[in-house]
């Protein structure tokens, strides 16, 4: 089965990013595929490349990071949300004439058009968070 996944829990605040994650994972090891992981509203955050969680919490962006490079994920951010709370790839930094980007690497950002597309590509759209 295809999934796509939308998260919009960010990672400091809520368990939703944390619950997207090791849903990701079960469904991975289940032999599903995933065709899109979207990050909207507040959980742009788990693309923000400046995050610094404390020693004591699980450090979310690096395990999405190690998941999207291992099986080739799609981490899409939604770029209205992104520009809204400052999370900038660096054309967007360019583009709006800011001094740097922070977008993490493995995240791309997109608008809700690919939202859309992989819904309707996808077998089960999940949310987590709202």
């Amino acid at each position: 089965m295809q999934f796509t996944l939308v998260v919009y829990g960010a990672p400091h605040s809520a368990q939703s990013a944390a619950t997207a994650l090791r849903f990701t994972r079960a469904l991975l090891a289940s032999g599903h595929s995933i065709l899109r992981v979207f990050f909207y509203g507040d959980g742009i955050h788990n693309g923000n490349a400046l995050a610094c969680p404390p020693q004591d919490e699980q450090d979310l962006l690096g395990q999405w990071q190690a998941l999207q490079q291992s099986h080739q994920l799609d981490l899409t951010i939604c770029i209205a949300a992104a520009q809204r709370r400052g999370v900038l790839s660096d054309s967007e930094a360019v583009r709006l004439e800011k001094p740097a980007a922070n977008l993490a690497d493995g995240f791309t950002l997109a608008g809700l058009g690919q939202l859309a597309e992989a819904t309707a590509l996808s077998d089960r759209l999940v949310s987590f968070g709202g």
